[in-house]
């Protein structure tokens, strides 16, 4: 029966490149809500062009009011069903890009765009390893149900709103993350500092678009003139950092490495940078605090907060949008924790150390745990290890999946061990010889599961 499966997914390969190709094309970052479509125009129509992707192949299909969609393969009770949940929505393209960023370039093995490998890719991965196990004509004692959201990067609303309209399964897993098998995934936050300014005054800054999104960028406008535009050229900074006059003022850029606040060692932060670039030339008030506190630091070891747990890791922190009104400054950072770590006391700590600032909790969720013993995290490591012959274990993650939506969700896939992580970085791509792997690994996992 696998063989058959493997024989089929290698008949769909150039299928499954054109399908992502087709999906990439549409630009489904969120948009301006309208009727139908809650996350803008370009997101409902990714869902319906995936929607009816899954049609043609059979499946059962519905869409609820723009916020997610889902397909069906197979009979049974909607609660006890195997759940595979991706999303469609994308971060915004960022900068730095070398390639079109909603084109689909096919080079070198890989294909290149935004929501490629987040999660785009994986999607399609699992739509056609549903068709495989269906063409094979494998028997199910479980229906399978592939949810695809919308508003994954913005806080997961679509599955909220898809709870109240319909079942969710119980169990199953969202190939959003990397192998082998995600458990646990790390509790997260998204805290806004707020403070005046003082000393070299800054007039204008507005830099970044999501708190998940490490800034690649950073520029601010400040009071100066052209001794302050030397200085700035002049001195020896440790990172790209531009100058030039504009409207009577210095504008100051930082290039920094664009990546997932989720792992924010892996970019290089441009606000961070920013901050510091800014207290050497005499910012005071917020800004001081902000380079002291934060910098250039990943994991809080500044705010007094850091910490790590044997199970989940280290604490992550990103500082990912700032903006200026007037003489204050506001910055919002991007915190995930472990799961031993106390919020609560955390925000009452940080507020004591930043006693001049005002903290304010925007958005917080808890950490999620699935134990290693369930027949769900076996299965999914058994079908890995049958692929790959790589090692069956269970890890943590700091990125917040669709896998807390499930009472016993996990994250399955679909970043290998040693490739590199491209969410929301420019350039982003997937390997194509992993997404085909990912539908071989997919298709295994719903055998185990759901098959009799």
């Amino acid at each position: 029966m696998m063989k058959k499966i493997d024989e089929l997914l290698l008949s769909y390969q150039q299928e499954m490149v054109e399908t992502l190709q087709k999906w990439v094309r549409i630009p489904s970052v969120k948009g301006e809500a309208i009727p139908g479509a809650p996350f803008g125009a370009e997101n409902r129509k990714a869902l319906e062009c995936a929607m009816a992707d899954c049609e043609k192949m059979g499946f059962a299909t519905e869409i609820f009011d723009g916020y997610a969609g889902h397909a069906d393969l197979g009979e049974g009770d909607d609660y006890d069903a195997l759940g595979i949940l991706a999303h469609l929505d994308v971060v915004p393209v960022g900068d730095g890009w070398t390639v079109e960023p909603f084109g689909g370039e096919v080079r070198d093995g890989k294909i290149f765009g935004r929501g490629t490998s987040d999660d785009k890719g994986p999607a399609v991965a699992a739509m056609y390893a549903m068709r495989a196990v269906k063409e094979a004509g494998v028997p199910l004692k479980r229906k399978v149900r592939l949810i695809l959201g919308c508003d994954e990067e913005c806080g997961s609303s679509d599955m909220a709103y898809y709870k109240e309209h319909a079942v969710m399964p119980r169990s199953g897993f969202s190939p959003d993350a990397e192998y082998p098998v995600i458990n646990i995934e790390k509790g997260g936050c998204n805290l806004m500092i707020r403070g005046r300014q003082a000393g070299l005054k800054v007039l204008e800054m507005n830099v970044g678009e999501r708190p998940n999104v490490v800034p690649g960028f950073a520029a601010a406008l400040v009071e100066g003139d052209e001794e302050l535009l030397k200085k700035v050229q002049e001195e020896a900074w440790p990172w790209p950092v531009k100058a030039k006059m504009e409207m009577g003022a210095v504008r100051i850029e930082t290039i920094g490495v664009t990546g997932h606040a989720a792992m924010p060692e892996h970019g290089r932060n441009a606000i961070g940078q920013l901050m510091l670039v800014l207290k050497k030339l005499g910012a005071k008030g917020i800004v001081e605090t902000l380079a002291d506190k934060i910098g250039m630091t990943c994991y809080a070891e500044n705010l007094g907060i850091a910490m790590e747990d044997k199970v989940s890791g280290k604490l992550t922190c990103s500082m990912d949008i700032i903006r200026t009104e007037g003489d204050t400054v506001s910055a919002v950072m991007d915190i995930r924790y472990p799961v031993l770590f106390n919020l609560d006391a955390a925000l009452a700590l940080l507020q004591s150390g930043l006693s001049d600032c005002e903290v304010v909790n925007i958005h917080s969720r808890a950490p999620h745990f699935v134990s290693e013993d369930t027949q769900l995290v076996k299965e999914l490591l058994e079908a890995y290890h049958e692929v790959t012959g790589l090692e069956k274990k269970a890890i943590a993650i700091g990125g917040g999946t669709y896998a807390q939506s499930m009472e016993e969700g996990v994250a399955f896939g679909a970043l290998f061990p040693g490739e590199v992580e491209m969410a929301h970085q420019a350039d982003e791509y997937l390997e194509l010889k992993s997404m085909f792997e990912s539908a071989r690994i997919f298709a295994r996992a719903i055998v185990r599961l759901a098959g009799k």
